[in-house]
């Protein structure tokens, strides 16, 4: 007759390996944490009148991880750039030495009469982090940015794909 210290341990070992065979690997493995600030370098400039492009360089160590989109705000307004496509958040993984582009379509139509017209706009590559601002002067955007109903492109491999993305060409 088994006791039951050797029947409860059996039940314990199926248990977990029918846990472990039943969450897929990607969660089976720890998260990647959030990129410290500190090892981030944030780039943007204008790629036209209603276009701005931002870029992310890791220079940290470890693999870590940004939200999936930029978060960008702008001077003096309420709320920020809506991600596109849109979706619940996520995030983004960055190795050593990884830069990542999002395009952020500012505005439209630069015409339109309902736009709204700033000097400077925030980046942050994490939702928890301050970021940088950028100046319309050092975006070299001329004297303001135009915006109105603003998307930003997820974090891609390249400055062309985030040209591409969806929302924003």
């Amino acid at each position: 007759m088994r006791s039951v210290a050797a029947t409860v341990a059996t039940v314990v070992a199926a248990t977990v390996a029918v846990l472990c065979l039943a969450v897929p690997p990607s969660r089976a493995t720890a998260a990647a944490p959030v990129c410290p600030e500190r090892t981030l370098t944030l780039r943007a400039s204008s790629a036209g009148p209603d276009v701005v492009r931002v870029s992310v360089t890791h220079h940290g160590g470890r693999t870590c991880t940004v939200g999936r989109a930029p978060t960008v705000t702008f001077e003096n307004l309420d709320g920020s750039a809506l991600p596109v496509p849109r979706s619940a958040t996520g995030r983004h993984r960055l190795d050593p030495g990884d830069t990542v582009h999002a395009a952020v379509r500012t505005i439209a139509d630069p015409s339109d009469p309902r736009a709204r017209r700033v000097d400077a706009l925030a980046v942050a590559a994490d939702p928890s982090h301050w970021g940088r601002a950028f100046t319309a002067a050092e975006l070299g955007a001329g004297d303001a940015i135009g915006v109105w109903e603003p998307v930003t492109s997820w974090w891609q491999p390249s400055a062309a794909a985030a040209d591409r993305a969806p929302g924003i060409g």
